[in-house]
């Protein structure tokens, strides 16, 4: 019979402009996140890292287990995880998998520097990520692929232009609960739709804000907890990938889409529906990303998401400008619109947010009787995603 495996520390840094490397924002998070969980970095038996746009490397988890000390050790597993934007829950499903092959004790990390990044920089090597040499997509790359999409689902009738801004809104009013979001007061529509236009649908306030930091998460096996007196944390309980192309085809249609896929697969692993998930932490680096990820966890329906975003949109309005954590139990940190995104980093306070709700850890922004959790990260320009669902143990 596998391991059960639980998520029993997490740390970060704090968000913005550093000065620091990626590296060592990593480290930084990996320690605070050991010191969460009660445990040492020699416990360590595996490390399952992300690649840093700030500071690449090959081999990125050999490269940071050689830097700590954890290598060269006969008992440590080193790997590296490239599923862009998703690569946090790939990685958090993949240190599941090896606390259910045998292994104890595993660390998740990702990190970057691109605040630090010069701009133009930043761009060069972001746009490399996803360039279509036989396509049309200006600079930059990934804002531009993603207003395509909004575009054509704006054409599709699926969302409007509004309901992709109050997106934005409704993400800073989350963020301003927590202590490290960088948005610090909220939105209003029109400082959405006003900020500079990147795309025919897209403003600057419709993106992920780039910051730098580092976060970090353990993994255990229950038995190693049980042996070692330490406390409970979250079971990874079931989660799904899936994966689209690249870059956006010529001619855009649901089939280029993976979330609902990974969601399908996810669901089925945990024998469970949205009905029984308490929280949600969706990725949103864009709006229309955190739309079609409303659709294809099941909280609105197929061309619905815009819909449900207005509604909550409009209620916030009502109650002064806030939603409670129970009115809208997704994203209560903010997601990478409001609160940061550190390049490939971001699905992992997703997770560490989605931790903190099942320990009742979330001050002022606690879901009630939170018991499951789902979690997405998105790579690329929807090419992949990757679900993973939390239980209170």
């Amino acid at each position: 019979m596998s391991a059960k495996s639980m998520i029993i520390g997490t740390g970060m840094t704090a968000l913005g402009k550093s000065g620091l490397t990626a590296t060592k924002l990593v480290q930084q998070a990996l320690e605070r996140a050991l010191a969460n969980a009660g445990v040492r970095l020699r416990q360590l038996e595996g490390i399952v890292a992300v690649p840093s746009l700030s500071e690449p490397r090959f081999m990125e988890a050999h490269y940071l287990a050689t830097r700590m000390g954890l290598l060269p050790s006969k008992g440590v597993v080193a790997r590296t995880i490239d599923t862009g934007g998703a690569g946090p829950i790939s990685g958090l499903l993949e240190a599941d998998l090896m606390i259910r092959s045998g292994l104890d004790l595993v660390a998740v990390v990702a990190g970057d520097a691109v605040s630090s990044l010069p701009t133009e920089e930043f761009l060069k090597r972001a746009d490399a990520g996803c360039y279509d040499p036989e396509g049309n997509l200006p600079s930059p790359v990934i804002p531009n692929g993603y207003d395509r999409i909004a575009q054509w689902a704006i054409d599709s009738r699926a969302v409007t232009r509004e309901q992709l801004a109050m997106t934005s809104v409704l993400m800073s009013m989350q963020a301003v609960k927590h202590p490290y979001a960088l948005t610090k007061r909220p939105y209003t529509l029109e400082d959405v739709l006003s900020s500079k236009p990147i795309g025919r649908a897209t403003n600057l306030l419709e993106c992920a804000r780039r910051a730098d930091g580092g976060a970090a998460i353990i993994v255990a096996s229950q038995a190693f907890v049980e042996a070692n007196g330490l406390k409970m944390g979250p079971r990874i309980i079931g989660g799904g990938e899936a994966s689209g192309p690249l870059f956006p085809p010529k001619v855009i249609d649901e089939e280029m889409f993976s979330c609902e896929e990974a969601v399908r697969r996810a669901y089925a692993k945990a024998q469970c529906s949205v009905e029984d998930i308490d929280f949600f932490g969706l990725y949103d680096c864009f709006p229309i990303c955190f739309i079609r990820a409303l659709e294809a966890v099941g909280k609105a329906g197929k061309g619905r998401g815009g819909a449900l975003v207005e509604e909550m949109y409009e209620l916030s309005l009502k109650n002064g400008g806030e939603l409670s954590p129970n009115q809208f139990p997704v994203n209560t940190h903010g997601g990478l619109l409001s609160f940061g995104a550190p390049w490939e980093t971001p699905a992992m306070y997703n997770t560490i947010e989605a931790v903190a709700q099942l320990n009742g850890q979330a001050t002022g922004r606690q879901v009630d009787q939170c018991r499951r959790a789902l979690v997405y990260g998105n790579g690329g320009i929807f090419s992949a995603s990757a679900v993973a669902i939390l239980e209170k143990s």
